[in-house]
């Protein structure tokens, strides 16, 4: 049975949410303003018809929107879409009682998106390649993404060929593919250790098709040429499934706002610094101190630091959730630079409350965490002095930010 609502607002989600006398309802694909017609199961309702189109609604660039659960909000005019993400940021503080001026969001997309996590082998159509639907872990076989770089959207068809030698295995495939300097890496997951014939064919395959690397749970099979990465004048290279920015200009963005947080700084500590995304930047006017939990990232980052024209630059395998750097730790840091992953850096963030540190600037993918995050900060003595919204995941719920804390 089908019934009729309005959509009051767009939640954190990207659902539009409409509430009616039996709860508030959650409807994919529709924007506030809009009446729609929807089947309804629970606080969900699937779209059927809109029946008053809101002003904002654009025409879609992707013929699979709507069936890839990749994109969620790719048929919103890009001002109210941007107003939004900042919301997002705002209202995350506002929860945690946390005072702050939240910049307007700064979109970052450049040429698309230089990584993504291809599926296959899941569902009916097992040799399906692509993202999974919506709420579903079927596959969506793709052809065609305009969130992806070039270089990256083109690989498609030959993620298809590599997923059909792999499906031989019985087993669900992930295919992490990065955009390097010169062509693609590849990190397969999920076939477990590979059939000898499997691995040639997987090996032949890259010489012919001419990838840069292909790797197995992040070990090599095959490599053409080490693939590199380049962080403001220094060439890294890159482990197997390297963490980077999902975006080239999400990239230089970030690492603008975080080098104008560092300005008169002379000695910087760069937590989950990953391959140093951060901290090659910041190796070029003052010392750094970098730490990640991921060894084969710090080994990169290690190799990095002796290009000619940084300052010295130190790199450690360090689990910042378990064992988190102490006041003591922290005397001669007067930066420190945080980049964490969803969970935020809870246990970290309560030392920096208790150091002598002055500032600090916070790099995040996830706004609740940044805030619980922040009101610890603000709680030990920090202001929050600038927020930053920085959108490099388009049509997503997903919003990245730049925070600077002073004391």
């Amino acid at each position: 049975m089908s019934e009729q609502v309005r959509i009051d607002a767009v939640g954190r989600q990207g659902d539009g949410i409409a509430s009616t006398p039996q709860g508030r309802v959650h409807v994919a694909y529709t924007l506030p303003g809009e009446l729609v017609e929807i089947a309804r199961e629970g606080d969900r309702g699937t779209l059927l018809h809109i029946i008053e189109p809101s002003a904002e609604r654009i025409a879609q660039r992707c013929k699979h929107f709507g069936e890839c659960g990749g994109c969620a909000l790719e048929h919103w005019a890009a001002e109210p879409y941007l107003a939004w993400k900042r919301s997002l940021v705002a209202e995350a503080l506002a929860r945690e009682g946390v005072s702050a001026e939240v910049a307007q969001t700064m979109p970052a997309y450049g040429a698309g998106r230089i990584r993504a996590v291809f599926h296959s082998g899941r569902g009916a159509k097992k040799e399906a390649v692509g993202f999974a639907k919506r709420r579903s872990h079927e596959i969506v076989d793709l052809d065609e993404c305009p969130v992806l770089a070039p270089l990256l959207e083109a690989a498609l068809p030959l993620a298809r060929q590599l997923a059909k030698i792999l499906l031989s295995t019985g087993k669900p495939i992930d295919l992490h593919v990065t955009v390097a300097e010169r062509g693609l890496d590849i990190d397969i997951r999920g076939p477990g250790k590979l059939p000898k014939p499997i691995e040639s064919r997987v090996v032949s395959f890259a010489a012919e098709k001419k990838v840069l690397r292909i790797s197995l749970h992040g070990e090599p099979l095959a490599q053409l040429m080490p693939p590199t990465h380049l962080i403001g004048s220094v060439r890294v290279t890159l482990p197997p499934a390297p963490f980077l920015q999902a975006t080239a200009e999400g990239e230089r963005v970030l690492a603008e706002k975080v080098m104008q947080a560092a300005e008169g700084a002379k000695f910087a500590a760069d937590l989950f610094s990953g391959i140093g995304t951060f901290a090659l930047r910041l190796a070029s006017k003052m010392k750094v101190s970098a730490f990640d939990n991921h060894e084969p990232s710090i080994a990169a980052l290690q190799a990095a630091a002796k290009s000619p024209g940084l300052k010295p630059v130190t790199a450690s395998v360090r689990d910042l959730f378990r064992w988190p750097l102490v006041a003591d730790e922290l005397k001669k840091i007067d930066l420190v630079v945080l980049d964490p992953p969803r969970v935020g850096a809870e246990a970290q963030t309560r030392e920096l409350a208790k150091s002598k540190v002055k500032k600090v600037a916070y790099v995040s993918c996830d706004a609740d965490t940044f805030a619980r995050d922040a009101k610890t900060l603000v709680d030990g003595g920090f202001k929050l002095v600038a927020v930053t919204p920085v959108d490099q995941f388009q049509y997503s719920p997903h919003i990245e930010l730049v925070g600077v804390f002073k004391r």
